[in-house]
């Protein structure tokens, strides 16, 4: 193997790592994302998010809504299941400012989940 035969399988080495760790570097969805695109999204669209009537005001009050709507639905989620919607809803729409127990379901205080204008 002369040395351009060996730089070029180098180059070709190299090149085939970065292309495989390009496609690793993908981002997952979570299972937040995976629950609520499947079963969430044939009822709502992210306009329901954004209207001014929403129920959700806070961090503690998506929780709680995230539970509703799952238990309207009967889907059995676990409290983990609800913490990880409520997590990817946040993320990605609400931006509430979280409490310091981020993945407990226990409000701070009932008025933590209630509507302030209704």
């Amino acid at each position: 193997m002369g040395l351009n035969n060996g730089r070029n399988l180098v180059a070709a080495v190299l090149w085939g790592l970065g292309f495989v760790g390009q496609v690793q570097s993908a981002p997952s969805p979570t299972i937040g994302q995976l629950l609520y695109t499947t079963h969430c999204v044939g009822c709502h669209s992210t306009q329901i998010h954004w209207r001014d009537a929403r129920m959700a005001q806070s961090w503690d009050g998506l929780k709680v809504q995230v539970r509703r709507w799952q238990g309207n639905a009967g889907l059995q989620w676990s409290d983990t299941d609800i913490v990880d919607v409520a997590l990817y809803l946040n993320d990605t729409i609400y931006h509430f400012p979280q409490t310091t127990d981020r993945f407990s379901l226990k409000p701070r205080g009932v008025e933590a989940c209630l509507r302030t204008d209704a």
